[in-house]
This record gives structure tokens, C-alpha cells and sequence, in this order.
């Protein structure tokens, strides 16, 4: 009568009918991740993103589904980085707080100088005038300080589009067209997130 033996399985334990050399559905070898699981430094867009000790995306990765405060704090931080990606929701909530600040200074300056300008009747020997009086210096107030604020984000602000445009996979520099066309600075603050964007990250900065 013939003998059977168990064959050894994977890990060369007999009782196993596992042929061996092969695994289990399912199993990965040592140091080798799973199928669909991100390597460091990668995300995947919409998915939680790397974390850091303070529980947030570092500074060099986008940030998907971030908050309107923090998403004006990072603005900031990243003041003139063009390297590494920028979310959809980096790029429109701070465009949703410029074009606030802008409307409110310019704009309240315009209108400061318009509602508040007076005019008054000057007679002469050649007859009666009106004059118009100038604005008063809070409307010149208003219009300055819209003035610096477009000069102070005007960096920062290419900077965060230069971003954007790599989180689809695009050249940064093409935001430049934007510059000049604003509807095409909306096409692009639209476009999708693309995973292949990653190679615009650089995980050592800070």
C-alpha cells in the first residue's frame, strides 16, 4: 500500500493541500502591497490623503475636501510654491474669499466715491457753474487697500493655479492663459483630479 504525504503549503507546513510556491487568494508576498494599495507620498484623489503628527495632509500634498479656513491658511503658507498639486476645493474656496475682499474694497471704494461725492454752484461774472467736489479719503481708502490686496495675492495666486493645473496632470504653466482669459482660469479650476499628477510632488518639501 502506497503512502501519502501531505504537501507542504506556502510557508512549508504539511497538512496543507496548497501547492507549493503558490498563495492564497488574497495574500501578498512580504514587502510587496496589495493590489490598489497607495505606495508613500501618493494619494488618491477623493481618498483620505498622507497625514502628518497633526493629523493634516503635508504641506507638499493636496489637500481634497479641505475647509474654507484652512484652505485660506495653507493659501498663505504656500505663498510661492509651484511645485506639488492644489485641490479643487483649495482652488475655489480661496477664490470664493478673493473675489469677496475685491468686491468689498474696490467696489466699496467706487461706490464710497460716487454716493459721497458732492457738487456745489459756483457763480461768476460769466455765470453759474457746477462743480463737482472730490471724494472723500475713505473712498481712497478703500480703493488703496484693494490695490495692495491684489498685489499682495497676486504671486500666491498664480502659485495656487500653477497647483491646480498639476492636480489634472497639466503643465503648470499654462495657467498663464488665464492671465489673460479669465473664463479659461474657470475651465481649469474645474478639471478633474488626476492621480498621475503626482509626479509634480515633491515630498521633501516643507
Amino acid at each position: 500500500m502506497t503512502d501519502h504525504h501531505p504537501v507542504p503549503d506556502a510557508g512549508g507546513q504539511p497538512g496543507s493541500q496548497q501547492p507549493y510556491g503558490k498563495q492564497p487568494y488574497g495574500e501578498h508576498q512580504y514587502g510587496q502591497p496589495q493590489y490598489g494599495q497607495p505606495q508613500y507620498g501618493q494619494q488618491t484623489p477623493g481618498a483620505a490623503a498622507p497625514v502628518g503628527p497633526d493629523g493634516q495632509p503635508p504641506l507638499w500634498a493636496p489637500w481634497y475636501g479641505i475647509s474654507l479656513p484652512k484652505a485660506v491658511g495653507r493659501f498663505f503658507r504656500k505663498y510661492a510654491t509651484f511645485s506639488g498639486r492644489a485641490s479643487r476645493s483649495e482652488f475655489w474656496w480661496w477664490t470664493l474669499v478673493t473675489a469677496v475682499v475685491s468686491t468689498v474694497l474696490t467696489g466699496g471704494g467706487f461706490l464710497l466715491a460716487a454716493a459721497l461725492a458732492s457738487t456745489r454752484t459756483v457763480q461768476t461774472d460769466y455765470g453759474t457753474y457746477e462743480v463737482q467736489n472730490p471724494a472723500p479719503p475713505i473712498a481712497f481708502v478703500f480703493l488703496i487697500a484693494g490695490l495692495l490686496w491684489a498685489l499682495a495675492t497676486l504671486v500666491p495666486s498664480l502659485a495656487l493655479g500653477w497647483r491646480r493645473l498639476h492636480d489634472a496632470n497639466l503643465s503648470g504653466a499654462l495657467w498663464i492663459i488665464a492671465l489673460f482669459v479669465g473664463i479659461v482660469g474657470i475651465v481649469f479650476g474645474v478639471l478633474p483630479s488626476n492621480p498621475d499628477g503626482a509626479r509634480f510632488d515633491r515630498p521633501g518639501d516643507r
